[in-house]
């Protein structure tokens, strides 16, 4: 129990394995402040991820890369004390898993203790397998991601879609097997086709949550500020507008400095007085204090 919710209330890995046998989407979104999560988890989301997206949408790096465990569990926090009823999953960065098992074992029950996450998610297949085994082995649930990976941007020469030929393809499907028989409890499947993304989705008796792998994937996800056009120079072909909060948000402080500007704000109404007694009496006050001198 959390927040004051009842067990049957809070989303939790077993009910996120239940959704799939239950042939019930699951939905995802980013969140990286407290505000925002409260937004997110009072909606209804299954689950929210501390994205390292953060680096781009709210830290302003050019990719995920530079983003660091310190600024990922500041943002950890933030989110956990806005929500109550999803899961809630970190984002392991890029170098916190990749070096050292033992640093990795901390990093990760990191966001577990210090953050409050529930799980947390690792990037890659094959490669990521033992990282992935040594975490569970600290009852820590953790989410895989498998197609496009940002964290490999450098070697996959840009944000490209993946599994495109027959072999890349299969490879996908092998590895999506695999992190299920490692003990993934679900996989994120990022910008590959979506005929693949299906296949891998009915080969894997785990969830599969889709971001730019098409309709058939058992849920969704996508950046929050993505879908809520933060940024209009950015818009991948698998984001769908919510809104346009780009153009709201800076009508909205334009019309704010224009009412200044023109002695419209604050109004009477958006002002505090004194008792018309003692305003009258400081008045007094200080005309005839400024007459004494």
């Amino acid at each position: 129990m959390r927040g004051g919710l009842s067990s049957s209330e809070k989303i939790t890995i077993p009910k996120i394995a239940e959704k799939k046998r239950k042939s019930e989407k699951i939905t995802m979104l980013t969140a990286y402040d407290y505000p925002m999560a409260r937004i997110i988890d009072q909606a209804g989301a299954d689950i929210i991820l501390i994205g390292d997206s953060l680096a781009n949408v709210m830290l302003g790096y050019p990719n995920t890369l530079p983003v660091t465990m310190e600024e990922m569990l500041h943002h950890t926090k933030a989110v956990a004390r806005g929500c109550q009823r999803a899961l809630l999953v970190a984002d392991m960065p890029y170098l916190s898993y990749h070096i050292d098992i033992k640093e990795t074992i901390r990093n990760a029950g990191r966001f577990i203790k210090e953050g409050g996450a529930e799980a947390v998610k690792v990037e890659g297949g094959k490669k990521r397998a033992e990282v992935i085994s040594r975490i569970l082995d600290l009852e820590i649930p953790v989410m895989g991601h498998i197609g496009l990976t940002p964290q490999s941007i450098h070697q996959m020469g840009g944000y490209r879609l993946q599994g495109s030929t027959l072999d890349q393809s299969l490879t996908l499907v092998e590895e999506a097997r695999l992190l299920e028989k490692t003990g993934v409890f679900s996989i994120v499947l990022e910008k590959i086709p979506e005929e693949l993304a299906q296949i891998i989705t009915q080969e894997v008796s785990i969830p599969t949550i889709g971001i730019g792998a098409g309709r058939f994937c058992d849920g969704q996800v996508l950046v929050v500020h993505d879908m809520l056009g933060f940024f209009e120079e950015f818009q991948p072909k698998f984001v769908r507008r919510y809104a346009n909060l780009q153009q709201e948000i800076g009508n909205a402080i334009r019309q704010f400095f224009s009412d200044i500007r023109e002695g419209k704000y604050p109004s009477e109404k958006e002002s505090y007085h004194l008792p018309p007694e003692i305003a009258s009496a400081l008045k007094d006050k200080v005309t005839k204090d400024n007459g004494d001198n």
